[in-house]
């Protein structure tokens, strides 16, 4: 597949690296020859220095035999020229833009990305993806990361394993008999900044951080039974009122169960904006960081807080305070990839990366074949895929136990009609389920292949 990717920033670059590792001819475009340079350097791609906008410079990209076009830049006016061009010049037949501008995002203007108007195929909002996240998080607030899969009836997450966890030092295929019931499985383990798929005779220690796929039915025994547990927030306090924090706002507002919500934004246009958008919740002008405007916002008895502002540091900052103040639970939006280690050593219970939920929103609408769904774990260390199996697919009635999967991955979980399955090495997966799994990065490219994905895109 012939992929142009527009942008070659921090989500451009990452595209890029997860495409060309699959072995697909990509060229990176970006006006900004020191990007275009690097991505030419440390990935297998070629790379272009100029406007992506511009007709020629899509002409030098290889636009006229392109079968994908991705527009990451920083504009998004320029995403959207680059789609009108690469379609109205070149014909290409996917087009994928990511928009921030909030007014671009309203459903009643969606009219607006038809062919015979924009013609964008799949618009990704950074910021909605990420107040998604954000929610998910609320939802499951024991865990520091969490997602759905399998159409909502599995989840995978992400929990730090304790001293008191009840299931320490434990083999995990011990925790099948001991919870002969229990629909869930160990997917993944990161020990001591190490990534890795664990065996059946693998432990858990203290310190670890477990990635376990689970039923969703059983999802607060899970929790339990890795010493977690489960108690959705009555009180939020949100630090930052931009598209995220009131992204976020507007959807507690909307739930069933109520949730108190207070936001704190050092920006008066923007509070004042926020108030006039929110109908329950209490907005207060002032700097998050002040300890008297944080008490105000009734830190010391909040259930949670979400920090969500531009700057890395004061998300910290104010995550840190919030605790030692007795809030509950922080979680915190960071930008800076290199800053998740400081998570456990400053007590932040869980924090989101904007990079890697875009590249993983995108992911899911560029993969190929039968691909439902792609979620990237860590700094595209790994990725968990869900997948409708073909029945031109070399695992279509076979056993698990019988299939060549890669080493370092591993069968998460598998729904056939309506019915969850917990992998075994008897069970035998049959053309049309929908299967979940999980696979560090350089094994994706074989798993797409036994899955039957990469045969054919449209």
């Amino acid at each position: 597949m012939k992929v142009i990717i527009c942008g070659a920033g921090q989500v451009g670059w990452q595209i890029a690296r997860h495409l060309s590792g699959e072995r697909n001819d990509v060229t990176v475009v970006d006006n900004n020859a020191d990007l275009v340079r690097r991505a030419t350097d440390t990935l297998d791609v070629q790379g272009i220095a100029g406007f992506a906008s511009y007709p020629d410079v899509l002409d030098r990209a290889g636009a006229r035999d392109a079968d994908m076009i991705i527009a990451a830049t920083h504009s998004d006016e320029v995403n959207m020229v680059t789609c009108q061009v690469a379609h109205s010049v070149f014909s290409v037949q996917r087009k994928i833009a990511r928009l921030r501008g909030q007014s671009y995002l309203d459903a009643i203007y969606s009219d607006l990305y038809r062919r015979e108007h924009l013609p964008i195929d799949v618009v990704i909002s950074p910021e909605r993806e990420v107040a998604e996240a954000a929610l998910q998080r609320l939802a499951a607030p024991a865990a520091f990361d969490t997602e759905n899969f399998l159409e909502g009836k599995a989840q995978l997450l992400g929990i730090t394993i304790d001293e008191d966890c009840p299931v320490i030092n434990t083999p995990l295929r011990q925790l099948t008999d001991l919870f002969s019931t229990l629909k869930a499985l160990v997917v993944a383990v990161r020990r001591e900044g190490a990534l890795f798929v664990p065996s059946a005779g693998d432990q858990l220690f203290p310190g670890d951080d477990a990635y376990v796929f689970t039923d969703s039915v059983d999802l607060t025994r899970t929790l339990e039974i890795f010493g977690k547990t489960q108690a959705k927030p009555e009180r939020v306090v949100i630090i930052g009122a931009g598209n995220v924090g009131l992204g976020v706002a507007r959807r507690l507002e909307a739930q069933t169960e109520r949730v108190r919500v207070k936001i704190i934004e050092t920006n008066r246009e923007c509070a004042e904006n926020a108030a006039d958008m929110l109908e329950r919740t209490i907005v207060l002008h002032g700097d998050g960081l002040t300890s008297g405007l944080l008490a105000e916002a009734g830190i010391e008895n909040a259930d949670a807080v979400l920090a969500v502002t531009d700057d890395d540091k004061t998300n910290l900052l104010v995550s840190v305070r919030s605790k030692e103040m007795g809030c509950k639970m922080a979680i915190t939006l960071v930008n800076d990839q290199t800053l998740a280690p400081l998570m456990g050593p400053l007590d932040i219970d869980a924090y989101i990366n904007p990079r890697a939920t875009t590249v993983s929103s995108i992911l899911r609408h560029i993969r190929l074949g039968r691909v439902r769904g792609v979620y990237s774990i860590g700094d595209a260390e790994a990725e968990l895929i869900e997948a409708e199996v073909l029945g031109t697919s070399p695992i279509a009635g076979q056993r698990i136990k019988d299939i060549d999967f890669p080493e370092s991955s591993i069968v998460a979980g598998i729904l056939q009609g309506n019915k969850l399955i917990k992998p075994v090495g008897e069970t035998r997966i049959n053309e049309g389920d929908m299967i979940a799994l999980f696979a560090m990065t350089d094994d994706v490219p074989e798993v797409e292949r036994l899955l039957q994905v990469s045969i054919d895109f449209f």
